[in-house]
């Protein structure tokens, strides 16, 4: 019996680690394995590589590399820049503890915002429309002379929805003085990313959603922006985020924010011709089936909500795994948990519906030979589940 490849779509959980990331890794996961922070001659060369990758993916995103805090992933980052962020600014202005995040963000977002309730913040969840973006009402009451913070997803875990309007909402949030954060992590390497042309104060992303490893990620502060660190620690990172540099995981990062960026337009039409093609096959042979989120030009070009009426969605991603396809039902920090995806259901999918979708994302692993199996295996076993 002949082994099938695995079909691997599932790009938005983690994507594999691209080879020339690796191999800028090996040697500080090998040889040199100093501290970078360490005054002798090994920990000086592991500070100079921590500070090459930052000045290089600084020159990547058009940044400061001051701006740039290296943490352990985009939860950290998230946490860092949502819970640091309002800490700050109640810091200097005690009255402003409204802290504001659109109900498509991820749960890491979503869960620092409801931490802070514990220390007298203010959590409000902004709503948001069928395709995942804020309700422009909503939106419009959660920004005051109360208001420490607001957060908008740039681009959807799920739907791949990407929000046009961030660099609207953040003018307006700032101008009524709170802090901006978007969390990018799955933008960052899937289409032009621009901290600074964003107007927002604080941007997260994370190595492992575009080729890096994990275990690095990156929140960009805006130079002048105050945070409060989440733990007391030795001051690295400018004080910023105390803790050991993981060096070999922010060598990798960027090394694969190097290869990833100067390729995006090609890597982008490429990946989405795929996602396309994926997605007309899959109306032509699938009766009812729905996809999910904006179309093909508002949403990244790896993502694919796809809605299945009638199919138990845990029961069609068991079926497809069997078969050699790893897809998944939602994001992967809530995949396994028997909750429906909170995010569509705030974009009013009935609940059965959102029981029914898979999400199919695509990447640089992905090949022509991938959709053409997908589609050979999935109409029957929807059919089958269905049928069940």
């Amino acid at each position: 019996m002949t082994s099938l490849r695995t079909v691997y779509v599932d790009h938005h959980a983690t994507t594999p680690l691209r080879p020339e990331a690796l191999e800028a890794m090996r040697p500080w996961l090998t040889g040199a394995a100093a501290n970078p922070s360490s005054l002798h001659a090994p920990g000086r060369a592991a500070r100079a590589a921590v500070e090459r990758a930052r000045e290089r993916i600084a020159a990547l995103l058009a940044v400061r590399p001051e701006e740039l805090v290296f943490t352990s992933g985009g939860t950290e980052s998230d946490a860092l820049a949502v819970c640091g962020g309002a800490r700050a600014v109640r810091d200097g202005e005690p009255l402003r503890t409204r802290v504001a995040v659109s109900a498509a963000e991820h749960a890491a977002v979503r869960e620092a915002a409801r931490s802070l309730r514990r220390e007298g913040f203010e959590p409000v969840e902004v709503p948001v429309d069928g395709m995942g973006l804020p309700d422009g009402q909503g939106l419009a009451s959660a920004i005051d002379g109360r208001t420490a913070l607001l957060s908008l997803i740039l681009a959807g875990n799920e739907t791949g929805t990407l929000n046009g309007a961030i660099a609207e909402s953040a003018a307006t949030a700032r101008g009524a003085g709170a802090l901006v954060h978007t969390d990018a992590v799955q933008a960052v390497g899937k289409v032009p990313v621009r901290p600074s042309g964003l107007g927002v104060d604080l941007l997260t992303f994370t190595g492992h959603k575009l080729g890096g490893p994990r275990g690095a990620g990156v929140l960009w502060v805006r130079r002048g922006v105050r945070l409060s660190p989440l733990f007391a620690g030795g001051g690295q990172e400018r004080g910023r985020r105390g803790g050991t540099e993981n060096v070999a995981a922010i060598v990798g990062l960027a090394a694969a924010l190097d290869v990833v960026l100067p390729r995006l337009d090609e890597e982008g039409r490429r990946v989405g011709a795929l996602r396309d093609a994926f997605e007309s096959g899959l109306r032509e042979r699938v009766p009812g089936v729905r996809v999910n989120g904006l179309g093909p030009d508002g949403r990244l070009p790896t993502a694919s909500s796809v809605t299945f009426p009638g199919v138990d969605g845990e029961t069609l991603l068991v079926a497809l795994d069997l078969e050699g396809v790893a897809a998944s039902s939602g994001s992967a920090c809530s995949s396994g948990t028997p909750a429906p995806s909170r995010v569509l259901l705030a974009c009013g999918l009935p609940e059965a519906e959102v029981r029914a979708t898979l999400r199919f994302s695509f990447g640089w692993t992905t090949t022509e030979e991938d959709v053409v199996r997908l589609l050979e295996v999935l109409p029957p076993l929807v059919a089958r589940v269905r049928a069940a």
